[in-house]
């Protein structure tokens, strides 16, 4: 194997790592950091979804006793029942419409306007979440969340289809402007991240299984040791990050990248659609 090609991996799992769980959405960062490595053929583009199973194994670590707690109580315990419902009535909407729309947003969508617009609009949704924040918290608690918020929730993370939203800051925006704390808001977008980012992952490697082979193996394997190591950091500063900060510099940070992405596609830089 390439020398060169698996510290290309090793970047693009680093990126995965650091960009899946933050309102910034991954996608647009993988097509800018894939077309500067020159690392965007067809193989790079179902590597870059299936290292995002690596990312979520780092979620599955930090939140592991909530996980190990919920899976023993679901056949006795009402809240372990609960939570498991709420997670699945939130994965529904995206895998419905994903399956549906998915060819139809890559053919489509993957442009630098509306990478741009996403980055640019979602920033200002940012910005409107944050200031009612305060006063529009009525879930503290994420054993407190009911069925229906569980399906608002999962009807924004819709919103992450688009390319430049951002599935993280869809459910966690989202979910604050429909009444749950940052802190709640944020462990759900987790929690809604594992079925969602490893389904995702396993259906992209069956579709290009005969794309792929065995002397794939370790290009794979390190994206996916970089995305879990990355995330791991990311996560664990992030839990800490929410109890005491909001989510206003991400909102200028998308802004600013945003104007990146255009002034990338203007000189033709970046290839966008990649």
């Amino acid at each position: 194997m390439d020398v060169v090609l698996l510290i290309k991996a090793a970047i693009m799992g680093v990126v995965e790592g650091l960009t899946e769980f933050l309102p910034i959405s991954s996608t647009g960062h993988l097509i800018l950091a894939g077309s500067l490595l020159g690392f965007h053929d067809e193989r790079a583009k179902v590597f870059e979804i299936a290292i995002q199973t690596g990312a979520i194994f780092a979620v599955i670590i930090v939140y592991w006793q909530r996980l190990r707690a919920t899976l023993l109580g679901l056949a006795s315990q009402p809240t372990a029942q609960r939570f498991t419902l709420n997670v699945v009535i939130g994965c529904l909407p995206a895998v419905v419409l994903g399956l549906l729309l998915g060819k139809a947003i890559k053919a489509h969508l993957f442009t630098p306007t509306v990478v741009a617009t996403a980055f640019i609009l979602g920033a200002f949704v940012i910005l409107w979440a944050e200031r009612r924040q305060q006063a529009s918290v009525r879930v503290h608690d994420l054993d407190d969340m009911t069925p229906m918020d569980a399906l608002k929730v999962g009807l924004a993370q819709c919103f992450g289809l688009i390319p430049g939203t951002s599935r993280s800051g869809s459910t966690i925006i989202g979910g604050m402007l429909f009444g749950l704390s940052r802190k709640v808001a944020t462990d759900f977008s987790f929690f809604l991240g594992i079925p969602i980012l490893i389904g995702a992952g396993a259906y992209s490697l069956y579709k290009a299984r005969d794309m792929l082979s065995m002397a794939d193996l370790p290009l794979f394997a390190v994206g996916l040791l970089f995305a879990f190591l990355s995330a791991w950091v990311c996560i664990r500063w992030l839990l800490r990050y929410v109890a005491s900060h909001s989510f206003v510099p991400f909102a200028w940070y998308r802004i600013a990248f945003g104007a990146l992405i255009l002034l990338t596609a203007h000189f033709g830089w970046v290839d966008w659609k990649a």
